[in-house]
């Protein structure tokens, strides 16, 4: 499916991708959910994410907290409180640094609480985009605090792409597990 650009895109390509990928969660093994994530011996997957996440948690919490991102951000400025997507000290350049505080922050999470709040806050998300019209999701220049892009990328990029990031992060993860056999 190529990128959103109407809310009924982004919704239906939201929900798709959250049933892929939690269809993928549910075929997963004991063995794939109990080994830690290891991308080491892949020298093309450089990215920082791919050293930082070691299982599905910290996959999930990563989910739950840019769902926190753009529901503080979209609420706040609805509010008039001017508020960036980014909270400070980052920006686009430094937010790998934010992702790595995620991470710290929930080492004590649980698996089942990371789900809960994956789940809660995937709700969230859906049901704030469905306040919005097509016009104010995906027109230029409709909200000053969105800037030069429009509203409904910020719903796509944290839901239904990031859903690909993490469904993508999980099949290799279960090819490698699978190839150690």
């Amino acid at each position: 499916m190529s990128r959103p650009r109407t809310k009924k895109d982004l919704l239906t390509a939201a929900k798709e991708n959250y049933e892929k990928f939690n269809l993928l969660i549910s075929n997963m093994t004991e063995d794939e959910l109990n080994t830690p994530f290891d991308f080491s011996k892949d020298e093309k997957k450089k990215e920082a994410h791919w050293k930082r996440d070691k299982n599905l948690r910290d996959i999930l919490i990563h989910l739950y907290e840019w769902h926190q991102l753009i529901l503080k951000w979209v609420y706040s400025n609805q509010k008039g409180e001017e508020r960036p997507f980014l909270p400070k000290p980052y920006n686009w350049k430094t937010y790998g640094d934010m992702n790595i505080e995620f991470w710290k922050k929930h080492q004590n999470t649980s698996l089942e609480s990371a789900t809960e709040m994956f789940h809660k806050s995937h709700r969230d998300v859906l049901e704030l985009a469905e306040t919005f019209t097509d016009e104010e999701l995906f027109t230029k220049e409709i909200y000053k605090w969105v800037g030069g892009s429009v509203l409904g990328s910020y719903f796509v990029s944290a839901t239904s792409s990031h859903y690909d990031w993490a469904m993508k992060k999980l099949k290799t993860h279960r090819k490698n597990c699978k190839s150690k056999e």
